[in-house]
């Protein structure tokens, strides 16, 4: 609770010390639509759009499991040109689709459909995704636009403010597509310093929430050896079993951490790391701005970390 006696949830679990790690949504491919207008409270399904225009572009992404996201630059800058749309894809290992085009007519988004079904274009530019959806939750909007506005002041050209994207009491909340990372707690400051950290290749365990090709407990193992080896690279370290028993889950990750030596040119031997990880359910507590008043979350924690 705030002095003026409102709640903000992401006030109350930083106060609480919520756990991001492992908190990144499952899922490799992501739907952009630019839109220009306000942003009703549930995103895309909220649009007044072409019905069945709107039911084939919802269909088909939910068949390839993508999720939909409307999307604006930040400011009250004018936009140059049409309003755009993209398809874009993890395909695991480094490996990027993406396919972008436009749309005036509700009818154009019906190209989505067929993006969903091809390939695209390999590679391409990396997108910053903020979540500034104040009509969703109001942290979204009290801390995720002061973010959209230092990151666009420094890649304009790669940052988008967009919907919903889970984990409100996590907010300001960025993702990098289609890499599929997400990171949460940020402000203007430790947000630039994360994109420009993960533009170079250095992923931190700090503000990592997770990568969304992983299963929550896989993705607090990554996290763990993150924060014992260092930073490293989006495809640095992999996921190479995952076993569950009574008690939890035992997960190999195998990689090349990095190191001051890799700067001589010596090259680091792979090493095999097994982190055992437990969960655990949180007591109820209201969870969201907008949500149920009471609720509970599953915390996922690297008990130990030891070679393979």
């Amino acid at each position: 609770m705030t002095t003026t006696g409102r709640f903000f949830c992401a006030d109350a679990a930083r106060t609480r010390g919520d756990s991001i790690v492992g908190t990144a949504p499952h899922g490799t491919a992501w739907v952009l639509i630019e839109y220009r207008g306000g942003w009703p409270a549930d995103g895309f399904d909220g649009l007044d759009l072409e019905p069945g225009t709107k039911a084939l572009v919802f269909g088909a992404a939910r068949a390839a499991r993508a999720r939909v996201l409307l999307v604006r630059r930040h400011g009250r800058r004018v936009p140059q040109g049409p309003p755009r749309w993209a398809v874009l894809r993890y395909d695991g290992a480094g490996a990027h689709r993406q396919h972008w085009g436009t749309w005036g007519r509700d009818e154009d988004l019906a190209r989505i459909v067929q993006a969903l079904g091809t390939p695209g274009e390999p590679g391409g530019r990396p997108v910053v995704l903020v979540c500034a959806h104040g009509l969703h939750d109001a942290c979204c909007a009290v801390r995720g636009r002061p973010v959209a506005r230092a990151l666009s002041e420094r890649r304009p050209d790669l940052v988008w403010e967009c919907t919903h994207v889970g984990g409100d009491r996590f907010a300001a909340n960025v993702v990098m597509v289609p890499d599929g990372v997400y990171y949460g707690n940020l402000d203007a400051g430790s947000a630039v310093t994360v994109v420009e950290e993960h533009l170079a290749g250095r992923i931190r365990a700090e503000h990592l929430r997770g990568y969304t090709d992983l299963f929550p407990p896989q993705q607090a193992a990554v996290a763990a050896v993150l924060d014992r080896f260092g930073p490293a690279g989006r495809h640095d370290y992999a996921v190479a079993r995952t076993f569950r028993d009574d008690d939890g889950w035992q997960i190999r990750v195998t990689g090349r951490p990095p190191g001051p030596a890799a700067a001589d040119g010596e090259v680091h031997r792979e090493v095999e790391v097994d982190v055992e990880v437990r969960a655990r359910r949180t007591p109820q507590r209201r969870l969201t701005c907008r949500g149920p008043a009471t609720g509970s979350a599953v915390v996922y924690e690297a008990v130990s970390i030891r070679p393979g």
